[in-house]
């Protein structure tokens, strides 16, 4: 039997540019009302480079998860990725929860001692369409 062919799913491309221009728009905004009082320039500045900081990481690590014949790799913390092999992961399923009429999905992957979360804009791609291809690259593994 050949082997599933490895998958990627990754930050969407626009979305670092668009926490860039809510970092720049935050500092306008900080510059604009600060006035004589210069904890708000302070605070809009804080919370630029905390964003700024977020995109970054969309930068330096655009994919969140991966998945092969062998297994998956996972972001784990800022930008560290960990190997989990197919034997590993206990569980894939996607947690739906709605609020205030909004819904939302997250993909969990549960890995015993860890829970791996991801979200829409984590991967790009509806969490229950990636949970039927995980499933699908983990049973023609086995």
């Amino acid at each position: 039997m050949t082997p599933p062919p490895a998958r990627q799913w990754r930050v969407p491309p626009v979305l670092p540019a668009v926490k860039a221009l809510g970092a720049l728009v935050l500092v306008a905004l900080g510059l604009l009302f600060a006035g004589e009082d210069r904890i708000q320039l302070v605070l809009a500045g804080l919370a630029a480079v905390a964003l700024l900081g977020w995109a970054l990481r969309d930068l330096v690590a655009p994919v969140r998860l991966a998945a092969d014949g062998e297994g998956i790799t996972v972001i784990q913390g800022y930008a560290r990725r960990r190997r989990l092999p197919w034997a590993a992961v206990e569980a894939i399923r996607v947690e739906r929860r709605t609020r205030r009429g909004l819904t939302a999905e997250t993909l969990e992957i549960d890995a015993g001692e860890s829970l791996h979360l991801f979200g829409r804009y984590d991967l790009d791609a509806p969490p229950e369409e990636v949970a039927a291809a995980l499933e699908a690259a983990r049973a023609t593994a086995r």
